[in-house]
């Protein structure tokens, strides 16, 4: 559907829609969306670094404020079915590129696992490693996989970096409580449908021999909790972007700083590992 413009400045715009539809389970669901998208400037790209922006880099932002309202009579409840904020951002693939996600260490007993990588097959080694409590995965766009990180790994922050275009991209969200936990979107009749992930990136690529890729494209997704919301009441999910160029010190710098990995191993990628 199309959404309404509502609001239009010259850095920003906003959307307005409400939509009705029915799940799997039968449910049905009346759901106002509003959503605005906004560039961003030096100082919001400051208080994401925790620092002054260094001078000479070159960068671009822009800020997605989504939100879901229960336009309906009843209460969303889990039994049921819940919606939740999916938002990912589609970029351009290359060999040189690597996603970095960066996550919280411990064991997995208490934290669950580093990755998910059951969404379409087991993704092999030489497409996904975690070191040092990073994960990377390749975002070349030559092989079908996704990955996710849980709620209790994640760190509120996703990217990636191209070696050959020396661009470091960052998205970054609030992580919020979610009691009743995030929307697992594997494609299957679901066992534990709360039990999902609240980072995931995708590479694309054939999904059969032979056959052509979507794009092709990369991606970096997160998503709001599960939303058990009364009628009227409203859930907000907010994502930056963050694409960064500058001198290979300057980059060296943020890459250590936001996702704890050495510029130089994200550049070798995967053929040291």
């Amino acid at each position: 559907d199309a959404f309404k413009v509502v609001a239009r400045q010259e850095d920003s715009v906003a959307f307005h829609h409400v939509c009705n539809f029915q799940n799997y389970s039968g449910t049905h669901f009346r759901v106002g969306i509003d959503r605005s998208i906004s560039m961003l400037q030096k100082n919001d790209l400051a208080m994401v670094l925790g620092r002054n922006v260094p001078e000479g880099l070159e960068y671009v932002g822009y800020k997605t404020d989504n939100q879901i309202t229960n336009r309906g009579k009843e209460t969303w409840k889990a039994e049921n079915g819940l919606l939740s904020i999916w938002i990912l951002g589609m970029y351009n693939p290359s060999p040189s590129t690597t996603v970095i996600i960066p996550v919280q260490g411990g064991e997995e007993a208490d934290l669950g696992d580093y990755v998910n990588d059951a969404y379409f097959g087991s993704v092999p080694s030489d497409c996904l490693y975690v070191r040092n409590d990073t994960v990377f995965f390749r975002g070349d766009g030559f092989r079908r996989g996704k990955i996710g990180v849980g709620p209790k790994r994640s760190r509120g922050l996703a990217g990636s970096y191209d070696a050959a275009e020396k661009v470091l991209t960052l998205v970054a969200y609030k992580v919020k409580e979610a009691p009743f936990g995030y929307i697992n979107s594997a494609w299957e009749i679901q066992d534990k449908p709360y039990s999902g992930d609240v980072i995931n990136a995708y590479n694309d690529g054939p999904s059969e021999q032979g056959g052509s890729p979507l794009g092709p494209f990369y991606e970096l997704e997160t998503s709001s909790p599960a939303a058990a919301l009364e009628p009227g009441r409203t859930m907000k999910h907010v994502q930056q972007t963050w694409h960064m160029k500058g001198s290979d010190e300057q980059l060296k710098s943020l890459a250590h700083q936001l996702f704890g990995a050495d510029l130089s191993a994200i550049e070798k990628g995967f053929l040291e590992n």
